[in-house]
């Protein structure tokens, strides 16, 4: 596993897994923004789609996922030196009040209308302003236990969040000596 510095200033790093020649953010947007993993996303999870969003038509999921992916990785991805991350991302526990130390986070889609999205980055919080990405996944169901493609990035962010850990690393000081 690596880290990779995405907007450069130190801000918004991803993980590249072993298995991947890319950092994982960019793996998931590309995906995202994939009109044929959509569909065959959509087809596998036709079920959640129309039991919690009531979208029947797998035409109008995949074109409100490109939408949304489009818009969210403008957020994320901004890189004015005022931006700040802080304000897209919360925690992944929506019950957490207080911060820890490298708390896992989340940053989701802002759909207007029809229905809210389904999008989700999922990242470890640094320090102020500074997250690690660890995955994102299309999150059709109120818990993320209750899939299998879902409850993997619980699990990818667990996985980082261990190695941080294992080897001394708390800080965007860590991060930058291990990209070394």
């Amino acid at each position: 596993m690596r880290f990779e510095d995405i907007l450069h200033n130190g801000r918004l790093w991803a993980v590249v897994y072993d298995e991947d020649t890319q950092d994982i953010l960019t793996k998931t947007f590309a995906d995202w923004l994939n009109p044929s993993f959509l569909e065959d996303f959509f087809n596998r999870n036709s079920q959640d789609l129309e039991s919690f969003f009531h979208i029947t038509n797998i035409d109008i999921a995949i074109y409100d996922t490109i939408a949304d992916a489009s818009s969210l990785a403008c957020l994320i991805l901004d890189i004015r030196p005022d931006a700040n991350l802080d304000l897209l991302f919360r925690p992944l526990e929506n019950h957490r009040i207080q911060e820890m130390l490298l708390s896992r986070e989340k940053a989701k889609g802002k759909r207007q209308t029809t229905h809210g999205s389904w999008l989700r980055i999922y990242a470890i919080k640094l320090g102020e302003g500074i997250y690690l990405i660890t995955g994102g996944a299309i999150k059709l169901t109120h818990l993320m236990s209750e899939r299998e493609h879902t409850l993997n990035e619980l699990k990818k962010m667990e996985k980082v969040r261990n190695y941080l850990i294992d080897n001394g690393i708390f800080d965007i000081d860590g991060i930058k000596e291990e990209s070394l």
